[in-house]
């Protein structure tokens, strides 16, 4: 098993730092989910930007990131510069009235791990039957499948410049998902 490095910044674990790509362990930030006919109004009367279709992401202005999964249903990834913090605060705020907006709190049930670097599409290949290269995939995309035998969430939260890839797994596999993206991973230790 590869050692864990702390980072600077509460909630982030670089696990596997390699010249081919890198793996980092976000499952310490905030996240969020809503569903419901009225969710989309709600996050634009609290300020997020949301994706037009499903299986879209829109970065914020923030660093956080808003992924619609269906129709009604919104999974919000909080940002690494404020820890998170934003998010929080949303989940700890929302109350229950007549509107048709539930949330759906993710902290508990979704581990979240990064994959950056130059071969993260390849790394996935190895795990998942899906087309993650970036011709196929490309940023702001949400794939909701199955990889190492285990669904996932994937979002394609890259830009031109840097290839990242945000994978949400059942927090009770995560140390088995590590494991295998770790091993997945091994294949690109050495090229650079």
């Amino acid at each position: 098993m590869t050692s864990l490095k702390e980072q600077p910044r509460v909630g982030r674990q670089t696990l596997a730092p390699l010249p081919g790509c890198s793996l980092t362990d976000l499952t310490d930030l905030s996240r969020v989910g809503f569903r419901g006919a009225h969710s989309a109004e709600y996050l634009r009367g609290r300020g997020f930007a949301l994706p037009d279709t499903p299986n879209r992401a829109v970065t914020q202005g923030d660093g956080s990131l808003v992924a619609r999964l269906s129709q009604s249903e919104y999974l919000l990834l909080g940002s690494p510069e404020d820890q998170g913090q934003r998010l929080a605060d949303e989940e700890a705020r929302w109350e229950l009235d007549h509107q048709a907006n539930y949330l759906l709190p993710r902290q508990d049930s979704h581990a979240w791990f990064q994959l950056t670097g130059e071969h993260p599409s390849e790394v996935m290949a190895k795990l998942c039957g899906v087309d993650l290269s970036p011709q196929a995939f490309g940023p702001g995309a949400v794939a909701q499948t199955s990889a190492a035998r285990i669904n996932v969430i994937v979002i394609n939260a890259g830009s031109a410049r840097q290839a990242s890839l945000h994978i949400l797994c059942d927090r009770a596999s995560q140390a088995y998902f590590q494991e295998a993206l770790l091993d997945a991973m091994e294949e690109f230790k050495a090229r650079h």
